[in-house]
């Protein structure tokens, strides 16, 4: 297992695009993208505090969560922020996690454990509720299946994706019994990484809770993705972890790290 970025605030959000991991260092307001030598570039700065994640439209642009804001801004071609949606229509409790399908259907997830989609027309509305604090959030290959990270339901609980980028028959995708899953991934076996910050593991499970993989850390893990050329090197961000009212201790400790191990399948799906 290798270092591969040190020095972070607090990152969160890993996502492979364009030969490079880019990440968003929310504890920096920064997003960041790294290579494979460890050689990285501050890509984005955030006006806004805690730009916990982001992800690409099909046809290009950057979308930011703005989380304390109830907004989604857009990165335009020279590099400014501009307003994309507004989610305070739905809830103006703080926003979390993003993921694109292939279609362009945006889905949000935060405030009082809900998940909210943003459709390629701009529309917003709730499709999903009742969730214990949901946080990462992963797309099947075939486009299909959301699934999501349930941190204090310590589960995945998947959903089927509607022809109307809808959320449809909730199923408990894999009970974790003490893992407490954040950022998560998917994998071309159609198993699952997530990330566990108070656990200090990455853990790799098939669909009804088997683990097939533990990586025991010295620090809690808050997101992973695969990536490199092949996308079987699995990435994941770590940092020390010290509760949200002690954030601005944490950021200035600059724990953060990246990790990079090699994964016994590729990554598949979105993000």
């Amino acid at each position: 297992m290798d270092v591969l970025v040190s020095g972070l605030a607090m990152g969160e959000s890993p996502r492979w695009h364009d030969g490079r991991l880019w990440l968003s260092d929310w504890g920096a307001r920064e997003i960041v993208a790294t290579d494979l030598d460890g050689n990285k570039d501050v890509v984005v700065r955030t006006p806004f505090g805690l730009p916990f994640c982001f992800d690409w439209l099909p046809y290009g642009p950057l979308l930011v969560v703005a989380g304390r804001d109830s907004r989604i801004m857009r990165r335009e071609v020279d590099g400014t922020l501009v307003p994309h949606a507004d989610l305070r229509f739905v809830s103006d409790q703080v926003w979390n996690e993003i993921v694109i399908d292939y279609r362009g259907n945006t889905y949000i997830n935060g405030g009082p454990g809900i998940v909210a989609l943003l459709t390629p027309a701009g529309a917003v509305r709730k499709v999903a509720d009742g969730l214990a604090f949901p946080n990462g959030m992963a797309i099947s290959p075939g486009g299909e299946t959301l699934i999501v990270a349930e941190s204090h339901g310590k589960r995945l609980t998947a959903f089927q994706i509607t022809d109307d980028g809808s959320l449809a028959r909730p199923w408990v995708w894999a009970d974790l019994g003490d893992g407490v899953p954040d950022g998560i991934c998917v994998d071309a076996d159609g198993a699952v990484w997530y990330g566990d910050v108070p656990n200090k593991r990455c853990v790799r499970v098939r669909e009804g809770g088997e683990v097939l993989q533990t990586i025991d850390l010295d620090r809690g893990c808050f997101a992973c993705m695969l990536g490199g050329a092949d996308r079987k090197t699995l990435f994941m961000v770590t940092a020390e972890w010290r509760g949200m009212e002690k954030i601005a201790e944490v950021a200035l400790a600059r724990t953060g790290q990246v990790l990079a191990f090699d994964a016994p399948a590729a990554g598949a799906g979105r993000p």
